[in-house]
């Protein structure tokens, strides 16, 4: 795995831990905002699984995503209880030992009373051996990184704080440039015409993403490229066709 591939680009996974989510009782508010600050931060984020906390479910995702990505995130599953088991998970992906961390421990000191620290707090404090510590800004009980796998918590402000905190010692890629444009047509009227229009520009990722009012349904286009000049030769080809277009094709 090298830090971006051929092109340059640097790619992300992210890994959604808890029986939780998938059962619906917590609802995830982590995946948006992930995926806005990596797209921010020129981080491509291709891929989101969703796994219960079944130890070999996490460790196959984790043994999957981490070759397949320059970085794979993964929140949920750090906390005190028996099911909290991501720590445990990414040592056996790794092959690593997994054991209470002092560091981690004087972390969790800075806001617990050494009276309070009992066996299921200190399970917060369990880091893989070899991985860098991801400081927690809220509550203190730290993530982890180990080689390109950031384990970060499930709780959004906690996250927040984490990815924030880690987010400067990351490679990064050409940002990708994006302009949104109303057609102010049907998706069915401008689809054929899109379509050629984006086997004609290949370094643009085209998309149609359908929305209604009181006056019918309608599509906005967004393109998205790297390079500048073949964002604007695309958005030119998508506004002459809209013009061609919205004369004979009134959306109703």
């Amino acid at each position: 795995m090298t830090e971006k591939d051929e092109a340059g680009v640097v790619t992300a996974g992210l890994l959604v831990i808890g029986d939780e989510i998938l059962s619906g009782r917590t609802k995830d508010k982590n995946i948006g905002h992930i995926a806005e600050t990596l797209t921010a931060n020129g981080i491509d984020l291709r891929e989101v699984r969703v796994v219960p906390d079944v130890e070999e479910e996490i460790v196959a995702a984790v043994d999957a995503l981490r070759h397949r990505y320059t970085y794979l995130f993964t929140t949920g599953g750090i906390g005190p209880t028996h099911d909290d088991i991501t720590a445990d998970c990414v040592a056996k992906a790794f092959g690593v030992a997994l054991a209470v961390d002092p560091r981690a421990v004087a972390m969790l000191l800075e806001r617990i009373p050494a009276k309070d620290m009992n066996e299921a707090r200190l399970r917060m404090a369990r880091i893989p051996a070899g991985a860098e510590i991801v400081l927690n800004p809220v509550s203190k009980a730290p993530g982890f990184r180990l080689g390109n796998v950031i384990v970060m918590a499930g709780i959004p402000a906690v996250m927040q704080g984490m990815l924030e905190g880690v987010l400067p010692t990351l490679q990064t890629g050409k940002k990708l440039l994006s302009e949104t444009i109303d057609a102010g047509l049907r998706e069915g009227d401008v689809a054929t015409e899109l379509g050629a229009i984006a086997k004609k520009h290949p370094d643009a990722l085209i998309g149609s993403y359908p929305y209604s009012n009181e006056r019918g349904f309608f599509t906005r286009l967004v393109v998205r490229a790297r390079d500048a000049d073949k964002l604007r030769a695309a958005v030119a080809d998508i506004e002459a066709m809209i013009a061609r277009l919205k004369p004979t094709k009134a959306a109703i």
